[in-house]
């Protein structure tokens, strides 16, 4: 149970008397903006509110038939001074809280929000059955729409209590000035007074954090968005400036970007870069085949990059050139796509310049598969265990540069079984690998062959 508050509440100047407040001096009793302002909440509340939960039952009154009534009584007459004490109270807020002076809030608009909330809290004292769906609706709106606003939710609370205790104080004031024989009876009903402003304290914060959570989904949604389109190069040059704000990355700086594969794409994400990596920022875009990272490089290179990219086991990378921008990250990211699909092991990482063979054969797979006819058609006809033999010993002797001797040891067999086997390739084919042409070729077909198949 709250405690009933002294009437010099702190937040409140004690044994002020109700009337006309210094805010402007203004009585509102017949402002025609209020009914405007009622039917546009109302419009709102169709639109875009979340739902409003199921009242809870009501708290039973414990008070005697006498307290009951003064609170009645007091609570009448606190009517007739709405405008008043909504002078009062949103003075306190603009002294009180900067998150009611800023430009955000309409003055009129809070006005007229606080003398609905005000209204909704006394009556609930006279009719509480026939007033607690529209009181509960107000605080549920005014809790939505703020959270909108982006006010923080403490200075929301904070101005929901202090309406509290000027409710609170001015049933005491009305008391001791009406009927100051019968005002300590209203000690009886203060449980019912701040029954009232838990109900719609918590009200207020659970609209609130239910529009929070739908605007970060929103928010996270359009960085989604962005990103996708940026990667895609789908983004418009006009729009980059915005693109860069809304990621809070520069425009212009070092980039690059990183494509990631396999099973354990969530770990990579996670951990991908150790913290000693300090001038590193990375951008996620989770795809459905691959997930792609936009990469603030700072000092690093892209060898760098590489080499500190922890890639768990089922997953692969590939990582593209360094890019001087934002608006270049759409050649970027179909490169490191490019680089990615190069990799034939889990657990491997793939700078794109270091396998531009295999590249080009990926990028364009009807010209690999002519490179691929050309140099090893013969060789792909034969048998398997010849054709395994000559396969291997053709690639371990390129990855030897061209030494017979290194490819015999890698092989386990003498250089010249090397040496006989790469004259059975030349005889087979009617290559020489002593004729420059013939041997670039032969190494790019390598290369369409491992990643091409």
């Amino acid at each position: 149970m709250v405690r009933p508050m002294a009437s010099g509440s702190p937040g409140i100047e004690p044994n002020r008397p109700i009337g006309p407040s210094a805010f402007g001096g203004r009585l509102r009793r017949h402002d025609p903006r209020a009914a405007h302002h009622r039917a546009r909440t109302a419009r709102l509340d169709a639109r875009s509110l979340p739902g409003l939960p199921a009242a809870e039952p009501p708290i039973r009154s414990t008070a005697d038939g006498a307290a009951v009534a003064l609170l009645h009584r007091t609570a009448a007459v606190l009517l007739g001074e709405l405008d008043e004490l909504t002078d009062r109270l949103v003075g306190s807020l603009r002294e009180q809280e900067s998150a009611y002076r800023a430009a955000v809030v309409d003055p009129d608009e809070l006005w007229q929000e606080v003398h609905e909330s005000l209204e909704n809290n006394v009556r609930a004292f006279l009719r509480p059955k026939e007033t607690r769906e529209s009181a509960r609706l107000c605080s549920w709106r005014i809790g939505a729409q703020r959270a909108e606003q982006g006010m923080p939710l403490d200075a929301l609370l904070h101005a929901f209590r202090l309406g509290g205790r000027i409710v609170w104080q001015g049933l005491v004031e009305t008391a001791t000035r009406r009927e100051p024989e019968q005002a300590h009876l209203l000690v009886h009903v203060a449980a019912d007074v701040w029954n009232f402003v838990d109900e719609h304290s918590g009200l207020i914060a659970e609209a609130y954090r239910q529009v929070q959570s739908r605007l970060t989904r929103r928010r996270h949604e359009r960085m989604r968005a962005l990103v996708g389109a940026v990667l895609d190069g789908a983004a418009r040059i006009a729009d980059v400036p915005a693109v860069a704000a809304a990621l809070e990355l520069p425009e212009f700086a070092r980039y690059a970007v990183i494509a990631i594969a396999g099973g354990d794409r969530g770990a990579c994400r996670g951990s991908g870069l150790p913290a000693k990596v300090a001038g590193a920022r990375v951008v996620w875009h989770i795809g459905a085949e691959s997930d792609r990272g936009i990469v603030l490089l700072g000092e690093l290179d892209v060898e760098e990059l590489a080499s500190v990219l922890r890639v768990p086991a089922g997953t692969r990378a590939g990582i593209s050139p360094a890019v001087g921008g934002l608006a270049a990250l759409g050649s970027a990211g179909a490169l490191a796509e490019t680089a990615l699909a190069t990799c034939t092991r889990d657990g491997e990482t793939a700078l794109l310049h270091d396998h531009l063979p295999a590249a080009m054969a990926l990028s364009c797979p009807e010209l690999g598969a002519a490179l691929i006819e050309r140099s090893l058609g013969a060789v792909l006809a034969l048998d398997e265990p010849d054709r395994a033999s000559l396969l291997s010993t053709l690639a371990v002797w390129l990855d030897s540069d061209g030494s017979a001797l290194r490819a015999g040891t890698r092989l386990f067999c003498h250089r010249n079984t090397v040496l006989n086997r790469l004259r059975r390739y030349e005889h087979l084919t009617g290559r020489s690998l002593n004729r420059p042409r013939d041997l670039v070729e032969l190494s790019l077909a390598m290369e369409a062959h491992r990643v091409l198949g």
